[in-house]
């Protein structure tokens, strides 16, 4: 499948202003890839993957991260396909930050700065993957 990274980027940036990580980029994802699922339940599904994991900023995976791995899941229907990608992006992921740890990439949640960029940059990898 093939996404408009223009579109994807564009619809990340605007939901990060008031959504979280995994759901700006869960929602980024499955609105460009048109899934069948309303943002409804994708806010009710990310949200608790928010700031780490449930806004501790303690240790937990970037929400980015965790929702770039829920529309993988949504948008994928071969259980294998699904964790390869999810090893693949996981791995993309530490690699260009150095950890995949909300905390310490946001500075426990001082520092939100860096946020909408790992937004941006898993969804890309993950719609890259989805190209192949």
């Amino acid at each position: 499948m093939k996404l408009d990274e223009q579109i994807l980027e564009e619809k990340i940036r605007e939901y990060r202003t008031f959504k979280s990580c995994s759901e700006s980029t869960l929602m980024g994802l499955c609105e460009t890839a048109g899934a069948d699922i309303t943002q409804r339940e994708m806010v009710k599904l990310a949200c608790g993957f928010a700031g780490g994991m449930g806004g501790t900023f303690d240790e937990g995976t970037c929400g980015a991260l965790t929702g770039a791995l829920m529309a993988n899941g949504i948008l994928n229907d071969d259980p294998a396909l699904i964790k390869s990608n999810a090893k693949k992006l996981f791995n993309e992921f530490k690699e260009e930050y150095g950890t995949v740890r909300c905390d310490i990439i946001s500075k426990k949640g001082e520092d939100k700065s860096p946020c909408v960029d790992c937004c941006v940059f898993i969804a890309k990898k993950a719609a890259d993957l989805w190209e192949e």
